[in-house]
């Protein structure tokens, strides 16, 4: 069935991806003796190996769709977690991440285009983005829990090895995808149809979802120090919090999944990124545990919402184009992160960490804004 070989494909590229991205930034403050600033312009690095990538590929999909580039990716970057586990020297790091640790960012784009060319576009393909990124949302509440076990037992080597075999599975399961449909003359080079929206509504959305993924980003370089470093917690504690927002996430994007057609996917959205407006300020003012978890449940909920829904209505918003849509949405939330690396280290380094999560706080609001002010472009085509 390809929903299952889909979904297997996702689930092993979300827990490589969340045993890594739970813990890459005390790896590279404690195994590669990085300050925040180096941290900062490696995570950057990495944006743009992904966005290039990504872009290319994207590009490309909508010509000659296939498999095989999700599966280059990701035997790529298991190669590059095996280099890691010989040398953290910064240069090889930072190589590294502009090159296949950001290049794997295109798989996420080429997973859910190859589940719209694959599933089609009726109710099936429709519904496919929420499915997929629930089951994303699980990776993210088992990968952080698995890679604390594996870094309390064992240590940051065994821990890369593993995130490296579950890239395999990964491409294993990809070539289990049927392969998708040759795309119909013309589609390649078309953009939005003829009814499209006009490009300044498409310059204000995809700015709400960057300046919404920046704060994402951010808050998950400074809420690791702010944690372990503030308030004196055990690593461990870090795995717990993402994890807990997984398991929102994966409730969140089943319940996006039910909801019916005629609720208006834009007040979805907008709902999500409000809702991690509540998320920063409880952290803001979190002094332990409790209120940290509290947070959590309003970070998984935007995230859920913004990144299925958000999927979904790029989709519909530049069809036929999927392989463009699916991949401008997600270099959108990728250059977040080329922008949070260099800023969030440059300000946990300037103010420490409660400016920078309230900072965040304020990008999520901009972006709400954005958004509001960009979908009402077409608000009446996909209300």
């Amino acid at each position: 069935m390809p929903f299952l070989a889909l979904a297997g494909a996702i689930l092993m590229l979300g827990i490589a991806d969340s045993m890594w991205g739970s813990y890459v930034v005390l790896f590279a403050a404690d195994v590669g003796h990085f300050g925040p600033l180096q941290i900062g312009v490696t995570a950057s690095a990495t944006a743009i190996g992904g966005i290039t990538v990504a872009w290319l590929l994207g590009r490309r999909f909508d010509r000659r769709p296939a498999r095989r580039y999700t599966v280059a990716v990701t035997l790529g970057c298991a190669v590059a977690f095996g280099i890691l586990t010989v040398t953290t020297a910064f240069p090889v790091f930072l190589l590294l991440s502009v090159t296949l640790l950001g290049g794997v960012g295109a798989a996420f784009p080429q997973l859910f285009a190859l589940a719209r060319a694959v599933l089609g576009d009726g109710p099936a393909g429709q519904r496919s983005a929420p499915l997929l990124r629930s089951v994303w949302s699980l990776a993210w509440a088992v990968g952080p829990l698995l890679g604390a076990v594996v870094l309390a037992r064992a240590g940051y080597a065994v821990l890369l090895w593993s995130a490296a075999g579950a890239l395999v599975l990964t491409a294993l399961a990809t070539l289990l995808i049927p392969k998708p449909r040759a795309v119909a003359a013309g589609v390649a080079d078309s953009g939005a149809d003829a009814a499209g929206p006009p490009a300044w509504s498409v310059v204000l959305l995809t700015a709400s979802v960057t300046l919404f993924f920046t704060a994402m980003y951010a808050g998950s370089l400074a809420l690791p120090l702010f944690v372990t470093r503030a308030l004196d917690r055990p690593e461990s504690s870090v795995g717990i919090l993402y994890s807990a927002c997984a398991a929102v996430e994966v409730a969140a994007a089943l319940g996006l999944a039910a909801v019916p057609a005629r609720v208006s996917q834009r007040l979805v959205i907008l709902g999500g990124m409000l809702s991690f407006v509540v998320y920063f300020s409880l952290t803001v003012l979190a002094g332990g545990m409790a209120l940290l978890l509290v947070g959590q449940v309003f970070r998984g909920i935007g995230i859920a919402v913004v990144g299925a829904a958000g999927i979904r209505y790029f989709q519909d918003l530049l069809a036929p184009a999927t392989g463009r849509a699916t991949t401008l949405f997600a270099n959108a939330s990728t250059a977040g992160l080329l922008v949070a690396g260099v800023l969030a280290g440059a300000s946990v380094d300037a103010f420490g960490y409660l400016p920078t999560l309230a900072l965040c706080g304020v990008a999520a609001a901009a972006a709400a804004i954005a958004f509001t002010a960009g979908s009402a472009g077409f608000k009446n085509r996909f209300s």
